[in-house]
Order: structure tokens, then sequence, then C-alpha cells
């Protein structure tokens, strides 16, 4: 291949990152074929993180679900779900890993700062300064049952809430001095007296007064992830994270539109514009020929949005029980039901209800598609399908225009998901100089080229 001429390229020397998403609750990962293995053995999250960390990937990814999503008072019976805590899990895989790194989805709406601080500093000295912080803001009602809570706060008072959360945990992760431990047996006490700081803090949702039991990691704090999408949650990202999971990596002038504005929102927040790191989420199909791969893209689909799938998500946009229809009849007949969202599906709705009905009705009409067919060709799209080669020039494309830093991967089948990335398509990166060949670091911060923590 011949390279780019590097005057045409705005970052000709970038390299492209990847993540793999362990997901939470989610009917995406495909549990009925027979080639996908066990979704909650731990052996399957193993050998998932060790084929990432072959592949020479930034981090292992775990989504979390503090609860079974439940639909109509019953639960969601077409989830995966089983997950241990995210933060237990990885600190299981830390010692059975050596480079990758390793990201808990932890949230500030259901946790208190100097417990959650705590527990990911261990995870971080555990795993030698490997740890993530994946900050969501839960707010649904369904997870908040589980702390007597419901959703108790508002939208922008989540943010509040986060931004006073992450600067007690920072405090926390700050209050060793570099010199705390003493350096030599022969001294009058273990620590030296005043190098380890009291944290106090009161503010509109914590009162915190503690002195931290814990030091800094080799990379002196957790790497924090952020993914919200909102004017808030990106303003949020831009002062606050490290890296940011978004869902815009699928088309490139999307993708690119996305970077520009956080990096616009970068500058407001007085922070360099190479100081984050965009992840989107993805998934990845190959095929050894383009015909090859959209077939498999066809199968990957079918498998996820079954029938009963296809009828849960349509009954979402709707807003009303379809699961006596036919899915692979005609759309319904009637008008959607426009009601107050509950959160029982999280995030997972449709923003504009009536204009998005008159689309799927408009396009299953004009291409003859059952409602099945209109949900996998209209519904939440999922990524990239091509040949290695095709893919790698297509992500060369998107980080050396500066519209990614990389993806986190989402893949369709547990544990052996990752194999054709691994093998297939990071070879084809790395011919092309996008791709790293080795570790040249050993934490987390490190392979994501974030400035060290000062």
């Amino acid at each position: 291949m011949t390279r780019t001429d590097p005057t045409d390229v705005p970052r000709p020397d970038a390299e492209l990152h990847f993540g793999v998403f362990f997901q939470g609750v989610n009917h995406w990962t495909i549990w009925s074929d027979p080639s996908s293995g066990s979704q909650i053995d731990p052996a399957s999250f193993l050998r998932v993180a060790r084929t990432a960390e072959r592949g020479l990937f930034d981090a292992f990814f775990l989504g979390d679900g503090q609860r079974l999503r439940e639909s109509e008072g019953g639960i969601h019976e077409l989830d995966v779900a089983g997950r241990p805590d995210s933060i237990t899990q990885l600190s299981a895989l830390a010692a059975a890993t050596d480079r990758i790194g390793l990201v808990s989805t932890s949230n500030t709406t259901y946790n208190e700062p100097a417990d959650l601080a705590r527990r990911l500093s261990g995870l971080d000295l555990l795993s030698g300064g490997r740890a993530g912080w994946n900050m969501v803001t839960t707010h649904n009602a369904w997870t908040g049952e589980n702390f007597r809570r419901g959703g108790f706060l508002d939208h922008a008072d989540r943010y509040t809430r986060a931004e006073e959360f992450l600067s007690v945990a920072r405090a926390v992760w700050d209050s060793w001095s570099e010199e705390a431990v003493a350096a030599s047996a022969a001294a009058r006490s273990w620590s030296v007296p005043g190098a380890v700081g009291r944290v106090r803090s009161r503010g509109t949702h914590f009162d915190v007064d503690l002195a931290p039991t814990l030091p800094r990691s080799a990379q002196g704090h957790p790497v924090i992830f952020q993914a919200g999408d909102s004017g808030e949650g990106r303003d949020f990202g831009a002062r606050n994270a490290d890296v940011i999971f978004s869902a815009h990596g699928l088309d490139f002038d999307d993708a690119l539109g996305f970077a520009e504005d956080l990096r616009r929102r970068l500058r407001t927040a007085g922070r360099s514009e190479d100081a984050l790191r965009i992840l989107p989420g993805t998934e990845i199909i190959i095929g050894a020929t383009e015909k090859e791969a959209e077939e498999k893209a066809r199968w990957v689909r079918l498998e996820q949005v079954t029938p009963a799938v296809a009828l849960g998500i349509a009954g979402r946009l709707w807003n009303i029980d379809l699961s006596g229809r036919d899915a692979d009849g005609p759309l319904p007949a009637e008008d959607p039901v426009i009601a107050e969202y509950t959160g029982t599906f999280g995030s997972s709705r449709f923003r504009d209800t009536l204009a998005t009905v008159a689309e799927w009705r408009a396009k299953a009409e004009a291409n003859g598609w059952s409602l099945r067919e209109a949900v996998i060709e209209l519904g939440p799209q999922r990524g990239h399908v091509g040949t290695p080669a095709g893919l790698a020039e297509k992500f060369a494309r998107f980080v050396r225009y500066g519209a990614v830093d990389g993806f986190n991967v989402s893949p369709y089948l547990v544990p052996e998901g990752l194999d054709d990335i691994v093998d297939l398509l990071v070879p084809e990166l790395q011919e092309r100089g996008v791709y790293r060949t080795a570790y040249t670091g050993t934490t987390l911060r490190e392979h994501l080229g974030l400035a060290p923590v000062q």
C-alpha cells in the first residue's frame, strides 16, 4: 500500500486505539447461537481480556447493570444478564493480565464518593496503574428502586452531583504525597508525619471528612471515561473526562462533527484539544470479501433482532404491547401512544415518536419491509462491516482526519468475538502504520497517550 501524502492529512502519524466493551444487560450479544459461549462464566471474561491484550488493545471495558431490565411489570427475558460487580470482576482480571487497561462502569447517582474512590484506587493499585472509571449518571427509576430512591435526580442535577462526586474522588486520590511511606525501617513512624492529607468537603450532595487509606498508583488517578451526549453531558466531559465513549462512530461526517464540537468545548473549558480521547462504541463484522461480510452482517442482525426482540423494540416506539403480533407481518396500523418516559429501558428510547413512526411507515412501504425488517434496517445501527483491508483503510481515514481516536468494540459473540479483529484486522492496521506493534507503556494512561496526572 502507498501511504497517503502527509500534507493532505491533518494527523498523519495518529494511531488507532481499541477497547473492548463486554456489555452489561443487553440483547446485542448473541446468546442463542450454538457458537456462543457462556455469558457469565469467569472463563469467558478472561478469554476476551486475554484476546484483547494479544491484540494490543488499550482497555477491557466492563458494562454494568445493577438491576434486571423489566417490561410491563415482568422481567425482560430476552436480555443477557448475570454480570458480577465490575470492580470485583476487573480485580480478578488484573491478576490474569499484564498490560491491558481495566475500566469499570460505576454510576455516580447510586454510589458515594469516598467508598467508590477507595475501591477504584484499590483496582488501580492491584493492576499496576491500569484502572479506568466509566462515569455514568444513571437516573432511571427501575435501577433506583434498588436504593429506595427511584429516579430521584433531574437530568441537570445528575451532572452537578457527578461533578461534585469526581471532585471528592480526585481529592481522595491526591491525599497521599509521593514520599508518604518512610524510606527506612529505622524511621520513627511508618508514614511521614503530615504526608497523608485529610479530605474535607461539604457541598450540595456530599459531606465528607476522612483520611484516605491508599497511595497513588503508577498512573496517579484512574482514567476517567464519560458517555453523556446531551449538551450538559458534552460540557461535563470536556471539563472532566480523559476519554469520551460516544455513539458517533458509524458515519465519518457525523463522527467528525461530534469531535469538532468536543474540541470547541475543550477550548472553552481551558483544556488542550489533545487532553481527550474519543472512542465511539461500535461493532465490527469481518468477511474475506465484501459480499461475505454483508452476508455475515445479515446473519448477525437476524440473530440479534429475533422476532421477540423486534416486537419489543417496536413496542417501545409505539408505546403499546406488541407481544402478540406477527413480527414478520406489517407495521402496527395504530398511532403511537405519547406517554411520559418511565426509564424502564434506560437510555434505549426514541426521541421524536411521531416523526420516527412516519419515517418507518414510509420506508417500510417503499421497500416492502415487514416489522422485523424495519427494525433491522431503521432501528439502532451497530457498526462497521467489511474486509480487513477495507476496514483498515476506513479506520485510518477516521483517525488521521481527527474524527475519532479509536473504537470501543462490542463483540456480537462471546468469548470468540474478537478473534477476527485481532487476527485479521490488526495486522492490516499495523501494515498501514496506524496501529501499535507493541505496548510501549505499562499503564492505561500511557496506552492512551494521555498527559501524566499532576
